[in-house]
């Protein structure tokens, strides 16, 4: 009997922003590459900027059916802008294979049976930002530049917030009253002119009212790119931009540090799985690799330490991973209120995947819109 040889794999990957914007879509079309060096005979496809701005009256089904057109058997959406096109998309294909990063659509039970989601526990790097940027500031004020307002970006920059609790309070020993942690939303992952605030304008804001850490929760490096440029003229100030893993390159001991996403060994295992028939799509949320959790091959998190990072940061920063990676200490624990003063979670109840991924507010003690107005 002659056994067939399998076919090559070719990734089709849609990419909110442009593939080289120091932030997040650079971190998967790095991921796509990392697939195509990996494993043999795969093939990444993609098409970047596919955002209302770049390419305006584009549907995600077009671009599904372009890529399908040029070879692709996997489809990966990048985004959570693209939830309803690849759920129409995915129904159209039921012959191929899909995957939305972020989303929940397999966990609601709404995605058709050839769908599947993917995203990593963020959260935790999220919480190693705040934690340096809490251990850092020397005003107590820590500002955010925040995308658009959503469940994911709450869980993210609450997850932030707590980080820096933890640091202000149980390290530095200081009264959380006497911290201020500050979200200004742009409106979108990305600057768009005339639609969204303007995040070097946000970030400049931030510092001129005496925030001297910026964390950034947006796709592009402005947040480091401005404090950058403020300490040039004389101010002190840090910035930890967020999603690519060398984004503080060139930015000198302003950075601080960066969260990143490492999108390479999930797509991997996604890829090699559709290959080999096995892939069962489902609702994959990925806790990072504790061992170690900048391990490029096994962590789909990381948080790389910047020029600006302290000794003592640093040695501080060390403790709190490993005991965030034991589980000795869970963050999202309560008692933890939502900003109106409502109950989040109980004294002593540790939040589940499903608490933590719908949040309804920002948790109190931060300031910033809890929802579009």
């Amino acid at each position: 009997m002659e056994v067939k040889e399998a076919k090559p794999l070719t990734i089709g990957l849609i990419l909110v922003g442009p593939y080289n914007d120091k932030g997040y879509s650079q971190a998967q079309y790095e991921g796509g590459k990392y697939v195509e060096s990996h494993m043999d005979g795969a093939k990444l496809i993609y098409l970047d900027k596919v955002n209302p701005a770049d390419r305006p009256g584009l549907t995600i089904p077009q671009v599904v059916d372009d890529l399908i057109e040029k070879g692709a058997d996997l489809i990966i959406a990048g985004s959570d802008d693209m939830k309803d096109g690849i759920l129409e998309a995915a129904a159209m294909h039921p012959d191929k294979t899909f995957v939305h990063v972020s989303g929940d659509a397999a966990w609601t039970g709404k995605a058709p049976a050839n769908l599947g989601n993917l995203f990593a526990k963020m959260i935790y790097s999220k919480m190693m930002a705040g934690f340096t940027a809490a251990m850092t500031t020397q005003t107590g004020k820590i500002g955010v530049v925040g995308p658009l307002i959503n469940e994911e970006t709450r869980r993210l920059m609450s997850a932030a917030y707590l980080g820096a609790r933890y640091a202000w309070t149980e390290v530095r020993g200081k009264d959380a009253k006497d911290l201020s942690f500050n979200v200004k939303w742009i409106g979108f992952w990305f600057n768009i002119p005339g639609v969204t605030a303007d995040p070097t304008q946000v970030a400049g804001s931030l510092i001129d009212s005496g925030y001297d850490v910026l964390i950034s929760g947006i796709d592009t490096p402005e947040a480091v790119t401005v404090a950058k440029q403020r300490v040039d003229a004389g101010k002190q100030v840090w910035a930890l931009p967020y999603d690519y893993e060398n984004a503080c390159e060139g930015q000198g001991n302003i950075c601080l540090g960066v969260p990143y996403f490492n999108w390479g060994p999930g797509f991997l295992r996604v890829a090699k799985a559709v290959t080999d028939g096995t892939y069962k799509p489902g609702f994959e949320w990925e806790s990072p690799y504790w061992q170690n959790y900048n391990d490029a091959d096994q962590s789909p998190v990381g948080f790389a330490r910047g020029e600006g990072m302290s000794a003592e940061t640093a040695d501080a920063l060390d403790a709190f991973v490993a005991k965030l990676g034991s589980g000795e200490l869970e963050l999202f624990t309560g008692p933890l209120n939502y900003q109106d003063g409502t109950p989040f979670l109980k004294d002593g109840e540790k939040g589940s995947d499903k608490q933590i991924w719908y949040m309804e507010q920002l948790l109190e003690g931060m300031e910033g819109l809890s929802s579009p107005q």
